[in-house]
């Protein structure tokens, strides 16, 4: 039987944002959101445990999705008068929808510069990797938490893994690249597989990340106690691999990146050092680093004080923290006939008004004033991901 979730709070009023609208999408502690996501629908064609019941949800009537145009709308606002500098589509599943490639080249056309990606579970992406491209599509991120078809059908309820590789390799041959994977790794279940998904990533140049459960299951059944830490996941991995801190600046993105080298490259790095080896023994080689792999850690070192991102759900509703407990509607306003004496322009400029307003009183952390996902007063979100979008 279909799961029926809450409904966030939806809010029709709001007092203006006090901030200068040259600076974008700000809020009240300083961070400025030019990341925008874009969730396409609420649908998705797997039962991932960590984020679906078994039973599915109750969708959102096709009516109340937006529609291609609407989608194209926003955007064009975003980008022209709010400071948005990427665009991703995300769902559920984006796939589902089968005007998404005439999404993607709409807004390619719109904005021929803007980075475009979606993420997806790959799929059906074998027969539309080609087109996707051909849209206009930048890259894109890929659910892969396993490699294992038995594993996979525990962890997704559906035996659809071979697809799932398909689509990879047909999103690496379209040039979707580079090709991200997402993986949440599972006590007990998938967790164990951590080094042997990295090293298959690596040998296809592909860009791992792995990603701590968050309490965003339509289940209400995540624990703290449950959820493999980021610290573990580089104990894992460091059984086969030498980790060290990413040179680059993360410059707000959720991963942190860490290079990755063979085992025991990082003693004979130091030991060569030792011996009088230019940079110290902070140096490292680059000759050997087999790539790179990217930890996203929300609940154990989160990074909500740098956050980037703006989201709208699959209903046009702008929700300016995953883990918010309220909603505010741009779908209105786009589907509102113009008043006597507005002109289209006046209307964009209440869409943008009402956005801006939504992402100052973004919480600090996690739908709080305050980081603690476990925390005693902490509430998880009425919505799941699959209905957020991520």
């Amino acid at each position: 039987m279909p799961t029926a979730l809450g409904i966030p709070t939806l809010r029709t009023t709001l007092e203006p944002s006090p901030a200068d609208p040259a600076r974008g999408l700000v809020d009240r502690f300083g961070r400025r959101a030019t990341d925008l996501r874009i969730s396409l629908t609420d649908k998705c064609n797997l039962r991932c445990t960590y984020c679906m019941p078994a039973g599915g949800m109750d969708w959102l009537p096709k009516q109340d999705l937006l529609t291609t145009a609407e989608i194209r709308h926003l955007v064009r606002v975003g980008v022209d008068q709010l400071g948005v500098r990427e665009l991703r589509l995300t769902g559920g599943e984006p796939l589902i929808r089968a005007d998404l490639e005439e999404i993607v080249a709409g807004v390619r056309e719109d904005h021929p510069d803007l980075p475009v990606s979606i993420t997806t579970n790959a799929i059906g992406l074998a027969r539309r990797a080609a087109g996707l491209k051909q849209a206009g599509l930048t890259r894109l991120n890929v659910s892969l938490d396993t490699l294992d078809p038995q594993t996979f059908r525990m962890l997704a309820r559906r035996d659809r893994l071979a697809d799932v590789l398909e689509g990879v390799e047909a999103a690496v041959d379209a040039g979707l690249t580079p090709v991200k994977l997402n993986a949440v790794l599972m006590r007990g279940v998938n967790d164990h597989e951590a080094p042997e998904l990295l090293a298959w990533a690596l040998e296809r140049g592909l860009s791992l990340r792995f990603i701590e459960q968050m309490p965003l299951d339509a289940d209400h059944g995540w624990t703290r106690e449950g959820m493999i830490t980021a610290q573990e996941i580089r104990d894992r991995l460091s059984t086969r691999f030498d980790l060290s801190p990413h040179p680059a600046d993360r410059d707000g993105a959720p991963a942190e990146l860490w290079d990755v080298r063979p085992l025991g490259a990082a003693e004979g790095t130091a030991e060569d050092n030792a011996e009088g080896t230019p940079g110290g023994t902070d140096a490292a080689p680059t000759d050997d680093v087999l790539g790179t792999v990217g930890i996203i850690a929300s609940v154990t070192e989160p990074f909500c004080g740098d956050c980037k991102r703006t989201r709208i759900t699959a209903e046009g509703e702008v929700r300016s923290c995953l883990f918010s407990h309220e909603e505010f509607s741009l779908r209105d306003l786009l589907r509102e006939p113009l008043k006597n004496g507005e002109s289209a322009q006046d209307r964009d400029t209440a869409i943008a008004d009402r956005w801006l307003a939504a992402m100052w009183i973004k919480p600090a952390a996690h739908g709080m004033d305050h980081v603690g996902l476990d925390s005693a007063d902490f509430v998880q979100p009425e919505r799941s991901m699959s209905a957020i979008g991520g």
